[in-house]
């Protein structure tokens, strides 16, 4: 967990939070003033209360009470209109930041590096964009403004009391200490419990979502019972946290009654003896009564606001982390690609994901316009690894990669990345529908283009013999579809947008026989005249590639065509084709 700042109330934080409401700032404005109106208006009632004893009730008198109860109704009607617009208000600036904030967040995830994600937990995030954006509109909505009326509020009835009567006014004050040493201490450890309560809501969101994400595989080797015994654990962890907030509160609360009931008890005895004396009205004493709730339980709705607005901060400045992330792809190319020809060249690239660990050792060679080349190698080889630095998921460390002689670095990324059509193995497809998921929702790509691309690679009938066909919804992760099918949708997805560049990683490892020949036929309509990259693992796309790289450890250890690597004595693809391919081929 990380280390919980001391200080209660954290201005810096609370001053970058303050940015978000400049487009707001008349309804903060308008919010103020309903403050000091609400602050004014809640001892009006106990004021007309004494005037009217004193004045009607004690000297029996008729004329102009019904008055004071006519100016009590009418101040209670202005007061609950000014309530009930500074609770919608409050609330409406509350939300209207909230979703200022995760809009810019959601903005800033989206451009994150991969690495990012390779050591994020999806879970937290998800809780950073959702749960905690909650808790920062709390602080508009149920904290910041109530705890500034409640305090305002205070400090009106405060200075009345000492106004109305001083001696009075010392016996309340002097209880008034005992309950704001109280306060302090309960907000200062809140505080800590809140900051714990918010990391166990993180790790249950983290090992919940992950858990879910695989249920598959935990059915399939039956750890239903082990995973079950960590949630408790987890689960476990978080009812203590939020059992030391409810242990502070059940603390507080009953202090801070007891406090406000002798104070009551004191005045109400003092007061008498001093109406029996004469030197104290009856009205003077009512009005006491009724203004020591009101100075009392806004330190109580104080410490209770404080709680949400101490989870408020601790969300904001978890979020505000995130947006400090600076774990963004150098995007400063001023080069946009219409197009490519399709020239690329590795040139001594040297990467690693885990710096000293290099997973590319100087990494060169040249792909030629219109060329179709095949990658193969163990797992681990690197593979991959070059489709990510062609995209620029992730930076190299040595070395350049040139597209058409230009550095990509020299590149717009969206440019960069619209020109290059990536097929993966692992297939990605929303809950949405089938058109929506080959589109991606671009506009500049119409319904007839994707039926026309589907009908040229010889999917169309599949797709229409779903249900709605196109607007078939395939569900979350598109498991409405086989594998195959969610493949052949992705090559599809990848069709449409006319690339220079065609990269299939790994892309017919995991379908059947028939999708996989829809998907050899749809290759080589794709890669005529089209730069090619493939990461093989079926030996018809690597007999049929123009080249064909070997790699080995980060290097690129053979490179040639199919018959001439097959040439090589105790070459390493000669090897790697007898084991691993030859046997694919046979299984097939």
């Amino acid at each position: 967990m990380s280390e919980v700042k001391e200080n209660i109330f954290d201005f810096k934080l609370f001053k970058r939070l303050f940015q978000y409401i400049k487009p707001y700032k008349f309804i903060f404005g308008g919010l103020l003033i309903l403050v000091i109106l609400l602050a004014i208006f809640s001892v009006a009632t106990p004021k007309i209360t004494e005037i009217a004893i004193d004045d009607s009730i004690t000297n029996q008198k008729e004329q102009g009470f019904l008055f004071y109860i006519m100016l009590m109704l009418a101040v209670l009607i202005l007061q609950t209109v000014f309530q009930l617009l500074f609770i919608y208000y409050a609330a409406w600036l509350g939300q209207n930041l909230v979703m200022d904030v995760r809009v810019k967040l959601f903005d800033h995830l989206l451009r994150f590096k991969m690495k990012y994600y390779d050591n994020s937990s999806v879970g937290v995030l998800i809780t950073r964009a959702v749960t905690d954006m909650e808790r920062i509109a709390d602080i508009f909505g149920e904290g910041l403004f109530m705890i500034f009326r409640d305090l305002l509020t205070m400090a009106v009835v405060f200075g009345v009391m000492l106004y109305t009567n001083v001696k009075l006014s010392l016996i309340v004050f002097v209880m008034l200490p005992l309950l704001l040493y109280a306060t302090r201490l309960f907000q200062k450890y809140m505080k800590k419990a809140f900051e714990e309560v918010r990391n166990e809501v993180s790790n249950l969101n983290s090992f919940v979502q992950e858990r879910l994400t695989g249920m598959k595989i935990l059915q399939l080797f039956t750890r239903e019972d082990v995973e079950y015994k960590k949630f408790t654990v987890i689960n476990e962890r978080h009812k203590k946290g939020w059992l030391k907030t409810v242990w502070y509160n059940s603390i507080f609360f009953p202090i801070a009654d007891l406090v406000s009931s002798l104070c009551i008890g004191l005045v109400a005895w003092y007061g008498g003896l001093n109406v029996m004396e004469g030197t104290v009205t009856k009205g003077v004493l009512v009005a006491f009564i009724m203004y020591i709730p009101m100075l009392f339980r806004p330190l109580r709705q104080i410490a209770d606001k404080f709680n949400t607005l101490q989870m408020g901060m601790v969300a904001a400045n978890r979020v505000f982390r995130v947006l400090d992330t600076t774990s963004h792809i150098d995007d400063k190319g001023t080069h946009v690609a219409e197009s490519f020809k399709g020239h690329i060249r590795f040139d001594n690239v040297h990467f690693s994901y885990v710096e000293d660990e290099e997973v590319l050792k100087g990494v060169s060679f040249d792909v030629n316009v219109g060329e179709t080349i095949a990658i193969v190698g163990a797992t681990g080889a690197g593979k991959s690894t070059i489709i990510n630095l062609l995209n620029r998921f992730y930076e190299i460390k040595d070395g350049a990669i040139l597209v058409d002689g230009i550095n990509i670095k020299d590149v717009t990324l969206a440019s960069l990345r619209t020109q290059i059509a990536v097929v993966l193995q692992d297939v990605f497809l929303f809950a949405d529908t089938i058109m929506n998921n080959i589109t991606l929702n671009q506009p500049d790509i119409t319904e007839a283009q994707v039926t026309q691309a589907a009908k040229d690679i010889g999917i169309h009938d599949f797709i229409m013999s779903l249900p709605n066909g196109y607007q078939y919804n395939v569900k979350e992760r598109g498991v409405m579809l086989s594998s195959g099918q969610r493949q052949l949708i992705s090559f599809l997805r990848a069709y449409v947008t006319n690339p220079s560049i065609l990269v299939l990683d790994e892309a017919t490892s995991s379908v059947d026989s028939y999708s996989e020949q829809l998907i050899q036929n749809a290759t080589e309509k794709i890669t005529q005249g089209r730069t090619s990259i493939v990461i093989a693992h079926r030996l018809a796309t690597i007999k049929k590639a123009d080249k064909i790289l070997v790699m080995d450890a980060g290097k690129i250890v053979e490179q040639g065509t199919h018959d001439q690597l097959l040439k090589k004595e105790n070459g390493y693809y000669k090897n790697l084709y007898e084991v691993q391919f030859l046997q694919n081929e046979e299984v097939a």
